[in-house]
């Protein structure tokens, strides 16, 4: 198959012929159909995260299951898949609590002296988030999947995989917005517009976007934000307080940087709490005020919206089909898979939402 892969930070990708191993009793093998192009793709190429290379990246996907192992169950060739990197083991303490978004369980993985997963040459090929979607076929652990109805588009089933996910998830599962309350989302990229589309289905009263960007403030409008802000026309955090009345109920930061982390934290109203989503370069540290704590605010972070995938996923394609998810707006741009690099570097500009890779 032909992947896109990850050999040295920053360097594009050349896309390459690999080989894919067959599944184990537990693995299922996936056509891809659509790969949608993120910001943590970004942290790692870039090198703000480590990682060990070569790896394929991508994450954020769809496609159609092609094989799959002995004692697989849940699936069946045909099926129509959204894979997620919230892989569970279904047995730790995390998953037995209702928190498979944090499992970690080695076992969802083949092991180092196991045949890999995907190869070249004989060579292991890492897979991001042990997916890796940039490429035509991913072979990944049965519980890296949701089956989805089949008349749900799949290019934007794709991006349920990760953005939507994660930004409606921190809305619903982790901050557990209620009706009538205020939110500011800090960030309008793919995760920022979920965000407020979630706050929207959450019944949020108003819904405050941040971003410094024109189109993208527009575009949030779309998505249900009632009021826009632009952080480049002064002090974010008093517009924000000036809009509310003092501040809001909830804030999320989009964005993943010190200084808007800061900011989320500081235009919380007494008794608010701001849900950082964004990933924070390692070894920046946030800074907060001491007295705040004392009028019982709130900081916390949020890993891909708390979720709990089999249950959500399946949802947010009812809300999509319903017309309450609006996924066709946050599609900027559809492109193959020889167009990655460019992708990749239009995320620094922060013009556009996502792209998305289609596979023939």
């Amino acid at each position: 198959m032909q992947a896109a892969v990850f050999r040295e930070v920053n360097v594009p990708m050349e896309i390459e012929e690999v080989d894919v191993s067959k599944p184990g009793p537990r693995e299922v093998l996936i056509r891809t159909a659509a790969a949608g192009v993120c910001h943590s793709d970004m942290h790692f190429f870039n090198g703000t995260y480590p990682g060990a290379l070569p790896m394929v990246l991508g994450h954020e996907s769809a496609g159609v299951i092609e094989a799959v192992g002995s004692d697989v169950y849940y699936v069946e060739p045909g099926d129509h898949v959204i894979t997620c990197l919230s892989v569970f083991c279904g047995h730790c303490e995390y998953c037995l609590t209702g928190h498979m978004n944090l499992c970690q369980e080695p076992e969802t993985r083949r092991k180092k002296e196991d045949e890999p997963r995907i190869s070249q040459g004989g060579d292991a090929l890492g897979q991001f988030a042990n997916l890796g979607s940039f490429a035509e076929m991913m072979l990944v652990h049965e519980h890296a999947v949701a089956k989805i109805r089949k008349d749900m588009p799949l290019d934007c089933a794709a991006l349920i995989g990760c953005g939507v996910t994660t930004g409606v998830g921190a809305v619903i599962h982790t901050a557990k917005v209620k009706p009538g309350e205020t939110v500011a989302v800090i960030g309008c990229g793919g995760i920022g517009l979920s965000c407020i589309n979630g706050a929207a289905i959450a019944g949020a009263g108003r819904i405050i976007a941040v971003d410094t960007v024109s189109s993208k403030l527009e575009l949030a409008r779309k998505f249900g934000a009632t009021d826009v802000v632009d952080a480049s026309a002064g002090d974010t955090v008093k517009q924000v307080q000036e809009l509310t009345g003092g501040g809001v109920h909830y804030s999320f930061e989009a964005i993943g940087l010190k200084a808007t982390a800061e900011q989320a934290f500081q235009m919380l109203r007494n008794g608010g709490t701001a849900t950082i989503i964004g990933m924070i370069p390692p070894g920046d540290m946030v800074s907060l005020h001491g007295p705040d704590f004392l009028f019982e605010k709130t900081i916390q972070g949020s890993m891909m919206g708390s979720n709990r995938f089999r249950v959500d996923m399946p949802r947010f394609v009812d809300f999509y089909l319903q017309g309450r998810l609006h996924l066709d707006d946050m599609v900027s741009q559809r492109i193959k898979l020889s167009d990655v690099n460019e992708a990749l570097q239009a995320l620094e500009t922060g013009e556009i939402a996502r792209s998305v890779i289609m596979f023939d």
